[in-house]
């Protein structure tokens, strides 16, 4: 059964260039381009996935995602947006998404990203690499995340609950960009200096724990934030 997805863009031109691209990947792709239509849509069309646009007629991005989360907790929300500062991006994630594209972005980068969420969401069982019962593959390395534990070889290293999470997020947006304060927000509830300087206490750990497999690197943004790399 091909995977659904909303896509909520108002720029037509635009907007029938990804349909068509998602279509031929095999997706079922239902475009609406005005923010007031998107929730009937869901009477007659329950997606896997929506892409939501943020600058759309007569409601933003950022209110349909607060809205479709609030009625399905579990689906997936990718924004694409032109709207490019940390605080948008920030809001983004507050407001409901799981992942925030820039503009313009690469269709091969879109896939990637949809395919990661729905391997994340369990919707994707097809897809390698991703997370199946909790379990992470990392490289060399074996995540369980319900454990807490990483497993290189026969070594097992417990994490504490926040190198966990910190490790989560970064295989959530392996091969990509994630923002220094999109990363406090979800582990401590706020950027304070403070929990700057334990963000990169812990990064220091997870870089030490994952020495001993060289094509698994995280390296650092300075002052956007980390690439976590797997080849």
């Amino acid at each position: 059964m091909a995977t659904k997805v909303l896509y909520v863009e108002d720029e037509l031109f635009l907007g029938k260039i990804v349909q068509e691209s998602l279509e031929s990947r095999g997706f079922e792709v239902q475009m609406v381009g005005d923010g007031a239509e998107v929730l009937a849509v869901f009477e007659n069309f329950m997606p896997d996935i929506c892409l939501l646009d943020v600058m759309l007629p007569n409601r933003n991005g950022y209110e349909l995602g607060e809205d479709i989360r609030q009625r399905f907790p579990t689906l997936p929300i990718i924004f694409l947006t032109a709207k490019t500062q940390t605080e948008d991006v920030l809001k983004g994630f507050t407001s409901g998404g799981n992942d925030y594209i820039r503009k313009p972005f690469s269709m091969e980068e879109l896939i990637a990203r949809i395919h990661n969420l729905l391997n994340l969401s369990g919707q994707n069982p097809g897809e390698t690499g991703g997370e199946q019962n909790g379990i992470i593959h990392l490289g060399k390395y074996v995540f369980d995340l319900r454990k807490y534990e990483l497993r290189f070889q026969a070594q097992v290293r417990k994490l504490s609950h926040r190198e966990a999470e910190l490790l989560k997020i970064l295989a959530d947006h392996r091969n990509f960009t994630v923002e220094r304060k999109v990363i406090m927000l979800q582990i401590w509830g706020d950027d304070s200096f403070f929990n700057s300087r334990n963000l990169d206490v812990y990064i220091t750990r997870l870089r030490d724990y994952l020495r001993e497999d060289e094509r698994v690197q995280i390296i650092t943004l300075k002052g956007v934030g980390y690439q976590f790399i797997v080849d």
